[in-house]
């Protein structure tokens, strides 16, 4: 490939990366994944139900949250026009280690921010559960969350979500499109976490501290925190933020009976939460 063609390829995709911000807790990026004006980011990027979305061509406008779904860390977010350059979804399926791998975002500022690398592999990442990852090492930073992996063609193959060591972790292109379909699927707990290293003098050694708390979701009305630490059910301990998902799987309609720490860490909590699939459903629209 040219340097001539490489630079058409980045210039159209910065032209579907938008810049997602909501709220006051800084700003991602985003995907416009059709014309029409839906826009694909993470998550985590998109609080609330409101957004506002920078183009390229300037404009700001205002984004409604039309789904939500913290396990999978995608949002699909609606603006108001038509016309928009729209990317060009490629096969993540298909992707060999060692092909070229083109990320675009507006990481620490600075907007349509480019940075290339090659893929590492598609599949499971120690520590990260049992999902599959679109793995580069291509550098993000914070802002690009969001935006576009794409190949060597300008085909979207992945949703940059974070980092893990120095490798750049996406959601696979092949899964956005079962979930702009059905919307966030299984039972729902509504919140963000992170993996840690329990404080010592705990009975665990792992953790899963919670970031962000849905409102009115499940785990509100449970009355979580951010800042408790999730360690695990009645069935066994968390050894990945997987582990936490097959849990919520696995418990169907049933109160899903959760352990964790708050505070000084003293002593086990514990609490069942109702995580039925009609509650999921109705929280995944975030209110």
């Amino acid at each position: 490939m040219s340097i001539e063609s490489l630079g058409e390829i980045a210039e159209q995709l910065r032209r579907s990366t938008v810049l997602v911000q909501a709220g006051e807790r800084g700003s991602g990026s985003g995907v416009i994944w059709s014309a029409d004006g839906l826009i694909v980011t993470n998550a985590h990027v998109a609080h609330g139900s409101k957004a506002s979305v920078h183009l390229w061509d300037g404009r700001e406008l205002p984004a409604s949250v039309m789904l939500r779904d913290p396990q999978l860390d995608l949002a699909a977010l609606r603006v108001h026009a038509n016309d928009l350059p729209a990317i060009h979804a490629g096969n993540s399926s298909s992707l060999r280690p060692g092909e070229l791998a083109i990320a675009i975002g507006n990481p620490l500022g600075f907007v349509g921010a480019l940075t290339t690398g090659v893929i590492h592999g598609v599949g499971q990442l120690r520590g990260f559960g049992s999902r599959n990852w679109v793995q580069a090492n291509v550098r993000l930073a914070p802002g690009n969350s969001g935006g576009p992996l794409a190949d060597a063609r300008g085909r979207v193959i992945g949703i940059n979500t974070m980092v893990a060591g120095r490798l750049a972790l996406a959601i696979p292109s092949n899964e956005v499109e079962p979930f702009l379909f059905a919307g966030p699927r299984g039972s729902w707990l509504g919140v963000t976490v992170h993996p840690v290293r329990v404080p010592r003098g705990a009975a665990h050694a792992f953790g899963l501290v919670i970031l962000e708390v849905e409102p009115g979701s499940p785990a509100a009305l449970a009355s979580f925190m951010p800042g408790d630490i999730l360690l695990g059910t009645e069935e066994g301990p968390f050894q990945s933020i997987g582990d936490l998902a097959r849990s919520l799987a696995a418990a169907g309609s049933r109160p899903l009976r959760l352990e964790f720490l708050r505070g000084d860490y003293a002593r086990v909590r514990r609490v069942a939460v109702p995580i039925g699939e009609q509650v999921a459903r109705r929280s995944s629209v975030a209110a």
